[in-house]
């Protein structure tokens, strides 16, 4: 059946219904768009809550945001476990599977079925609507529609893995108008069901792009309070943020009520832990992830493995782009490949200093990204020797770069915290959560980011962190890596293997709510504190 007799069959007056009740709601879906692990699910689960929330005290009206059929999964259960704490919850859902392709309205509408069927048995605990059932605003406010241009370019730069959006490109072009059309659409629908509903808080999953980010910035713009979340590495581990992108990892509340308190010996052996890991290439807690490929060497090792001299030794460290995270972290460059552009052009006529260019050992698992090794090729055809590219899949340890650098560029990547915590200066150049913090240098314009340059590179020993910025440098990573992650029972990853660590009814009980009780107070708006 071809796109445009689909999209005429999604028009028509019941026929998604009824070629959905006929052919489609009983058969195994060949379509990448898969909610019947949780349809099969979700009465056991509500049953185990009904008790539960039958007895609880009422709590807060929650407008629960989630599109993509992954977050989808999971939003229902977090649902599931908020209703049983007492919360009246909407579940708003995009049934959408691809946020990059337009698809044709007969499969769209056969996905919103397939959706309100696989989350019926939520019914009465919570309330699901589908985005696609709202009647949306008939236009927005020039700041949101500002908004939607805004997340639209980082939809279009974190679906092509790149910072460069070509409009003239007519692939480029389609990308960001479907971005501008659905997010567009988001946004009214959005505005028009919370003026409308009034909630007490919207959660709401990444909060930074594609329709999360657009309805967090409609629940910023009416001034409702907004929690949104993801995860890192480590499992029973959340990020949460209140009224902020948590993908912004705006950690000032964290610095005002923990920073100032002293450190023990045991935080910093932790923190040591943590670090002896990475560098030795091991996993570490309760993650499966290597953040580095190779294991320390030691530093003459890779002083002789790089050919580097007698000269200091700059490090530059890359992120990977395409990460949500270092989208909209620019301050004085346009782009991270602005930034690395014009600092290799700066360095290829030091030849009194070497550069070292880590590019990130992540962008091995996204080799569709394009490569900082790109970068600095397209900026310097020809590579002096006193630069160095270290590429993603190269048998070097970063953190014994970091033991030999006489000082580090970093732009967003924990690469520049490592390093301050070496003692060695770190100029931050983009909007990192550890910039301002009193251990970093942070130029705010590119004539400052080359007079910092001139002047710390004219005597490097005088801008060695001092002893106790050092040591704030060590409790702030403390924090950052052990009091900024929330205990939690489900991650996005290994989610249905979580759940079965974790059920519902055991998250629900005493036991559980020992360790998560506090973490899904934080989730609907309670003030962040620490035991």
């Amino acid at each position: 059946m071809n796109k445009t007799l689909r999209n005429f069959l999604g028009e028509l007056p019941l026929a998604v219904e009824l070629d959905y009740t006929l052919r489609q709601k009983n058969r195994a879906r060949k379509d990448h768009y898969n909610l019947h692990r949780l349809e099969k699910s979700l009465p056991a689960f509500a049953a185990q809550v009904v008790p539960i929330a039958a007895k609880a005290p009422a709590g807060k009206k929650i407008l629960f945001f989630a599109t993509l059929h992954y977050w989808i999964e999971q939003s229902a259960v977090i649902s599931l476990a908020l209703a049983g704490l007492g919360h009246k919850v909407t579940l708003l859902t995009v049934p959408y599977s691809e946020w990059h392709k337009k698809m044709d309205k007969l499969t769209q509408r056969q996905r919103a079925l397939h959706t309100r069927d696989a989350l019926s048995a939520l019914n009465p605990l919570v309330e699901h609507t589908s985005f696609l059932d709202l009647r949306p605003a008939s236009d927005l406010p020039a700041s949101l529609q500002s908004d939607v241009e805004e997340v639209s370019l980082w939809d279009a730069q974190y679906t092509l893995m790149r910072e460069e959006v070509d409009m003239s490109n007519p692939s480029d072009r389609a990308l960001y108008d479907l971005r501008l059309e659905r997010n567009g659409f988001a946004a009214r629908a959005a505005l028009a069901y919370m003026q409308e509903n009034k909630p007490d808080v919207v959660l709401i999953p990444n909060g930074l792009i594609l329709e999360m980010g657009i309805v967090f910035r409609v629940a910023h713009h009416l001034g409702i309070p907004a929690v949104t979340y993801e995860f890192n590495d480590q499992r029973e581990q959340i990020w949460l943020a209140q009224n902020s992108s948590i993908m912004q990892q705006d950690t000032d509340y964290l610095v005002d009520a923990r920073c100032k308190l002293p450190m023990t010996e045991a935080m910093y052996e932790r923190v040591a832990d943590l670090e002896n890991a990475r560098r030795g290439a091991r996993v570490w807690g309760k993650s499966k992830r290597l953040w580095q490929y190779v294991s320390s060497q030691g530093a003459d090792a890779t002083r002789n493995t790089l050919h580097l001299d007698s000269r200091p030794v700059v490090m530059l460290a890359a992120n990977v782009l395409g990460d949500s995270l270092t989208l909209g972290r620019d301050i004085f460059a346009s782009s991270m490949t602005e930034w690395i552009t014009k600092t290799v052009q700066f360095f290829a006529k030091r030849t009194d200093v070497q550069l070292v260019i880590r590019v990130h050992p992540g962008e091995k698992l996204v080799p569709q990204a394009k490569s900082m090794g790109t970068v600095v090729r397209d900026a310097l055809p020809e590579i002096p020797s006193h630069i160095h590219v270290i590429g993603a899949l190269d048998k070097v340890n970063t953190y014994d770069l970091i033991e030999i650098a006489n000082l580090g560029l970093a732009y967003t990547t924990t690469v520049g915290l490592e390093t301050a915590m070496n003692g060695t200066p770190v100029i931050s150049c983009g909007q990192t959560h550890y910039r301002g913090r009193g251990f970093t240098i942070d130029p705010n314009s590119w004539d400052e980011y080359y007079a910092t340059l001139e002047r710390v590179l004219a005597d490097l020993p005088s801008h060695r962190l001092s002893e106790s910025q050092t040591a704030y440098a060590w409790n702030y990573a403390y924090r950052f890596f052990f009091e900024y992650p929330r205990p939690f029972p489900w991650r996005l990853m290994n989610f249905w293997d979580d759940l079965q660590v974790w059920p519902l009814e055991k998250v629900l009980s005493p036991e559980g709510r020992t360790q998560f009780e506090d973490t899904f107070k934080f989730l609907v708006g309670k003030p962040f504190t620490w035991k």
